[in-house]
């Protein structure tokens, strides 16, 4: 999640699911972030970043090395006047259209800052009102169908979601309680936070992940207790390009019961999470849990539902606790 990547969040809040059986995306997993690599139904290939964090766009660039129509966004859409958008193109594959099927096209200017290199994103507004699995372990993800049912050995841990006035869904990014340093913690749950390492960075990792890789963010309050209370938790400083934040490891993050780690968390403001991104979610939150968490697991959001569904594989730091 960045600031930039969801400055066009929504045209509506959700879509829905209609398919009845599930279907697996063509999905490509670099360094436990992901991105669809969906060719055209007549040509050309669009490569989509997915972010549970982030907004709906699609980058001027590949708009026009594909040829597609752009018309005007519709008032009432969080864009600014004037913004172009184009419909949602067919595909070979079934990829899901956003709702109202119309995808808004970020000036070049501002989508060539983005940290990923795609042909745009498929944020919040996209995963809302559907069902999703995400199998870190085995790099498949799947829209799930609209009979789908949790396994047997997954556990479930309530999403938060921001409503309206009304108690309708608002928004679509999901709050999440973890549970780090025995204290429960509230985080954007957040597939698509990602760095980009510096050259200093790599070194002291020197884990052979590339530099561009998901990792989960902190506030800077939350940075500071954590380094204080623990001054034996490593801290690479000057570790993420061009904001030059720090980056703490935390050893342990408990998830669905499971503990895992260690977790890298990537230091933010205060502001960015307590007023920006608080601001759009149900409560406040103190940072976002990435794929770097994510990744030992099974993990299906249902969204309708409010709730994610957890299945840990064999690479768990530790089972789950026993029921007191």
């Amino acid at each position: 999640m960045s600031t930039l990547l969801i400055l066009l969040p929504t045209l509506a809040v959700a879509a829905s699911t209609s398919n009845a059986a599930p279907v697996a995306l063509p999905a490509r997993f670099d360094a436990d972030l992901v991105h669809l690599v969906a060719p055209l139904a007549k040509n050309g290939t669009l490569t989509l970043y997915t972010d549970t964090g982030g907004g709906l766009f699609l980058g001027e660039a590949a708009v026009k090395r594909l040829g597609l129509a752009t018309e005007e966004l519709p008032p009432g859409s969080d864009a600014p006047p004037g913004a172009r958008a184009v419909r949602w193109p067919a595909f070979r594959d079934a990829i899901p259209p956003p709702p109202g099927d119309l995808v808004p096209v970020m000036p070049a200017q501002v989508a060539s800052r983005a940290p990923t290199d795609s042909d745009g994103m498929l944020g919040q507004a996209w995963f809302g009102g559907r069902v999703w699995t995400w199998d870190y372990p085995a790099r498949r993800f799947a829209l799930e169908g609209a009979n789908w049912k949790p396994a047997p050995d997954a556990t479930r841990v309530a999403l938060g979601f921001k409503a309206d006035a009304a108690g309708a869904r608002a928004t679509n990014f999901p709050r999440i309680t973890v549970r780090i340093d025995g204290q429960p913690i509230d985080l954007l749950l957040d597939t698509g936070a990602m760095t980009r390492l510096t050259p200093a960075a790599m070194n002291a990792l020197g884990d052979a992940l590339p530099a561009v890789r998901a990792t989960s963010m902190i506030a800077d309050t939350q940075f500071k207790a954590w380094r204080s209370a623990h001054p034996d938790w490593r801290v690479i400083e000057d570790a993420q390009e061009q904001s030059h934040a720090a980056m703490i490891e935390v050893p342990s993050v408990e998830i669905a019961g499971h503990a895992v780690g260690p977790v890298w968390f990537t230091w933010r403001p205060d502001r960015n999470f307590h007023e920006f991104m608080s601001g759009m979610m149900d409560g406040r939150i103190e940072g976002a849990l990435g794929g770097n968490a994510l990744r030992h697991f099974v993990m299906t959001v249902d969204y309708p539902g409010a709730a994610a569904w957890f299945r840990c594989r064999a690479d768990c730091a530790v089972k789950p606790r026993p029921a007191p």
